[in-house]
């Protein structure tokens, strides 16, 4: 939309085709319908936080910085804000605001929009002559083929576009789901489905000396394994898993040092030292997640609190800090927000 826009402004006489109902179809749906536009960042910092090609992108987002597309859609008439990690949202919080804007500025510049589908890009020779679309060929100089992914494909981005640049002779490199939940090898996550936890860390480990990925935030349990935004960032950063076993981490408690969770765990146990074990985590854990963390504890469920041993209370704590989660893979790529290759 925007670069259609932009060509007719610079007097190209321009077409766009659109596959979907209506334009902006996969626009409207980001950041939970909020539109997440950029980071109020530099290029720079950009760049240092794309986790695999930032250096292809090095021209394109030094020559249109995140200050520069601000710029331009509070110039379309929609206000922006800057929200907690530097995220930018209309100020509306609609993304519908966003979709709106490119589309005033698409027909102020005389943008003729078809609604058909692109089934192939025509060239002789090297040099573009059409579009073939099932009802029609579009006669053209230039096409600008916007393959979108393969993420999220009801909205369009089928890979489509990519059968479309290969036949024309381009390399596409293989493609894989990034921010993308991620399959447990296990059943420990389905057992606590649905529980969603705060202000937790995360840890992302392959067995090597440095950790994958570490980050704070939300997380969720799900039928397959872990989702939220912490699992979304997290594989982004976890790209070989055929040669590579991963698992995550999670410090359930972040803000306690071990010293200081001892101290709670043992202000617990003193309060409910007659209880059984299996009735005193209340204080401690999500309801959910209690009958879990007394499986890998080890300790009875019918033991007395009085009678844990230190070492089961050692082993208790290290669960607390540590609660591990072995990942088996992502899940499939239509299931992501994005598409890593292409």
């Amino acid at each position: 939309m925007l670069s259609s826009a932009i060509a007719a402004e610079r007097g190209f006489s321009v077409l766009l085709i659109e596959k979907n109902e209506f334009t902006g179809k996969k626009l409207r749906i980001t950041g939970k319908g909020r539109c997440n536009v950029t980071n109020n960042s530099s290029a720079r910092e950009v760049i240092d936080n794309i986790p695999t090609g930032g250096k292809f992108l090095y021209g394109a987002v030094s020559a249109f910085p995140p200050e520069r597309v601000m710029a331009m859609f509070e110039d379309m008439g929609v206000p922006l804000k800057t929200e907690r990690g530097n995220r930018v949202f209309p100020v509306s919080d609609k993304a519908g605001d966003i979709v709106a804007a490119l589309n005033r500025r698409m027909k102020k510049a005389g943008v003729e929009i078809v609604k058909d589908r692109a089934l192939e890009i025509l060239a002789d020779e090297g040099v573009v002559v059409g579009v073939k679309t099932p009802t029609e060929v579009f006669n053209c100089r230039n096409v600008i083929l916007c393959t979108g992914g393969a993420s999220y494909p009801l909205t369009g981005s089928d890979g489509g576009g990519y059968k479309m640049a290969e036949k024309l002779g381009h390399t596409i490199c293989d493609i894989r789901p990034s921010l993308v939940p991620l399959a447990e090898d296990g059943d420990d996550c389905g057992k606590m489905q649905g529980l969603s936890l705060r202000n937790v860390s995360v840890t992302v480990r392959d067995g090597g000396k440095k950790p994958v990925f570490t980050g704070f935030g939300e997380l969720l349990f799900t039928h397959f394994g872990i989702s939220g935004p912490l699992a979304l960032s997290a594989s982004a950063h976890m790209r070989d898993y055929e040669n590579k076993k991963y698992w995550v981490e999670i410090d359930l408690k972040p803000a306690l040092d071990e010293k200081t969770l001892d101290a709670r765990i043992l202000r617990d146990f003193e309060a409910q030292s007659n209880k059984d074990f299996g009735n005193s985590l209340g204080g401690l854990a999500s309801r959910m997640m209690i009958p879990v963390i007394i499986e890998r504890s080890g300790i009875p469920p019918d033991t007395k609190v009085h009678s844990i041993t230190k070492q089961q209370r050692r082993r208790l704590l290290e669960l607390f800090k540590c609660f591990r989660v072995d990942i088996s893979g992502p899940r499939p790529v239509s299931e992501a927000i994005i598409t890593s290759g292409g």
